[in-house]
């Protein structure tokens, strides 16, 4: 990694740079990052999902946040100062470390334009200079740098979709018409894919296509991707009111859009796109991305085929936590073993495609950090009296799931019992709440945490995430947290609700399940009110639960979610599979 530093701090001193500014994204600010876009990781060593590094002339930092702590300093050396994201600021190191005059550079198709407003404002504080540049360096020098995925378009026809993607765009057209705009520019690949009803396998673990878009006020769009991604039936289902073009098209086509109003969303757009249509003489409007809230709120098609996928799922997961309450007390289980008998299970399922994130598998210590990642080096046995903590989620054709379960392997303990019987509570009391239309999931999260407040304990994550239709595990606008978010729950939108405890060093708890926002029977003289309904359907450990810390009505809730649990398994598994679902679903 020394060698790469220097080779970068060479052209970064022919380019008359002061600092350079590495994040770990790709042009599309995909969550997951391909291959060819990992610079961060090419230049750091640090294989983590979030990060940025900012490398001066003799001097570097990397932020991480808390998951990858020890991951960072393991993998990275003495060369990178390691600072944590969110509590450490990128612009406060930067402002100790420039001066007057200084230019800072950075691939401004990596950052958003509202990053890189935000972060000029700060470096304009002591007179340096923010300076996107026209070539990543770090490309430059990376000689072995994987090329982008050329797999092809795959077509997500209407018995999934529910929806054309004709009527979508018309129907976005005619917003863009009403905001007095000429066209908004896709660069999300979640949106491009949702609008035009496509999937790929360019993105690990959700379906993606490597490409940008231009939606036009008419419905019409130009779609941007390499040209040997189009079969003749993609081209034909595209049709004649979309024009597809080379990707590196892309700059060019926005040159050309000078003298019109665009929409972009500073929040997911490139400060490149920005750059380019200011240049041009087009008049930017900012605006949320307008699919969002459009594919957020599911319609009767995917909402029938997400309850469907989900049930295949439960199916694959029943088999998996059988195996492993028949196996891990023997020995010869670990973390990594679990996963791959867990994928083995999922892709025995009807229309299942990929996973929809890496497995977190923990065992004991493990399962105290969040958002574990299992390797070769850290994956351990799960042993008697350990708690093992999974969650996974799978990509089906019908629809995406993401689920955690926390099992005990042999005996628990009392701490252990009563923790993971308050983080049921909790869950219990958000899958029950009713609640106004109009109200965001802020408003519901402490449902989630009271039951761990009341002995002044939390957990440290969002009690829940939106999740898209066989597209991405984390959609948004939609969540379920302490953070500000203003954004309604509506009707048809699918949340996590993962409340969770975690002893650092010892054991970790969470308990996940998937649920759609449904409206609520109106009473007379009453508002209208909003609820939940369930779509995982796994059975809770009930080894670890204190029944004492339960009420009458907790009890009654848990039954039931058993007792369907086990009535949607019934067509789906062997016998010997049943009895043990119908052993985890006795009433309590």
């Amino acid at each position: 990694m020394r060698h790469r530093l220097s080779q970068l701090r060479k052209i970064m001193d022919q380019q008359n740079l002061a600092a350079f500014i590495v994040p770990h994204a790709d042009e599309h600010q995909s969550e997951s990052t391909p291959a060819y876009a990992e610079r961060l990781a090419w230049i750091t060593g640090f294989t983590g999902s979030a990060g940025i590094a900012v490398i001066g002339l003799d001097k570097a930092a990397l932020f991480t946040d808390s998951r990858y702590t020890l991951q960072a300093l393991e993998q990275v050396g003495k060369d990178f100062e390691h600072l944590k994201l969110y509590e450490d600021k990128l612009e406060d190191w930067l402002l100790l470390h420039v001066k007057s005059g200084d230019r800072i550079g950075y691939d401004p198709w990596l950052v958003t334009s509202l990053w890189a407003e935000e972060m000029t404002a700060a470096l304009a504080k002591i007179g340096a200079q923010l300076a996107p540049l026209d070539q990543n360096p770090i490309d430059r020098i990376w000689q072995d740098r994987p090329a982008a995925s050329l797999k092809p378009i795959i077509i997500h026809p209407l018995q999934y979709s529910g929806q054309s993607h004709h009527d979508k765009c018309r129907s976005i057209g005619e917003q863009i018409k009403e905001l007095g705009a000429d066209a908004f520019v896709l660069t999300s690949l979640v949106s491009i894919c949702w609008l035009l009803n496509i999937r790929g396998r360019d993105v690990a673990n959700t379906p993606l296509v490597l490409s940008y878009a231009i939606l036009n006020s008419d419905g019409s769009v130009q779609l941007f991707t390499d040209p040997r991604k189009l079969t003749p039936e993609v081209k034909n289902h595209l049709g004649s009111t979309v024009e597809y073009f080379p990707k590196d098209r892309f700059s060019q086509a926005l040159q050309k859009r000078g003298g019109q109003k665009i929409i972009l969303d500073d929040k997911i757009t490139p400060a490149a796109v920005f750059n380019i249509l200011k240049q041009s003489g087009a008049e930017i409007i900012t605006e949320d991305d307008p699919t969002e809230l459009l594919r957020a709120c599911k319609n009767k098609t995917e909402i029938s085929g997400t309850k469907a996928a989900h049930i295949r799922d439960a199916a694959a997961l029943c088999k998996f936590y059988r195996w492993i309450d028949e196996n891990a007390p023997l020995g010869g289980v670990t973390e990594i073993s679990a996963v791959q008998k867990l994928f083995s299970f999922r892709e025995q399922g009807e229309l299942f495609q990929m996973n929809s994130f890496d497995t977190i598998s923990g065992a004991g210590a493990n399962g105290a950090v969040v958002h574990y990642h299992v390797s070769e080096s850290s994956s351990q046995p799960l042993q008697k009296g350990m708690i093992y903590l999974c969650d996974s989620g799978g990509q089906y054709l019908d629809g995406t799931t993401d689920i955690t379960r926390t099992v005990v392997i042999g005996s628990s303990t009392a701490e252990q019992k009563d923790r993971f019987t308050r983080v049921l509570k909790g869950h219990i009391a958000l899958a029950c709440a009713h609640f106004p239309k109009g109200r965001s999931g802020a408003h519901l999260d402490s449902l989630a945490r009271m039951p761990l407040w009341e002995i002044s304990q939390d957990f440290d994550h969002g009690t829940g995430h939106g999740v898209g239709s066989y597209l991405s595990v984390h959609e948004g606008p939609q969540s379920i947290s302490a953070a500000r978010h203003n954004v309604p729950l509506r009707t048809g939108m699918i949340l996590s609700n993962e409340p969770g405890f975690y002893k650092t060093d010892e054991y970790g708890i969470r308990i996940e399940n998937l649920m759609i926002v449904i409206e609520i029977p109106a009473k007379k003289d009453a508002r209208p009110m909003l609820g939940f309904e369930m779509l995982s359907f796994v059975p809770i450990d009930r080894r670890l639960i204190d029944l004492n810390l339960l009420t009458a009505q907790e009890i009654t809730w848990l039954n039931q979610y058993h007792q369907k649990t086990l009535s949607h398994m019934t067509n789906y598994l062997t016998a010997d599979d049943l009895r043990w679902v119908e052993e985890a679903a006795k009433p309590l």
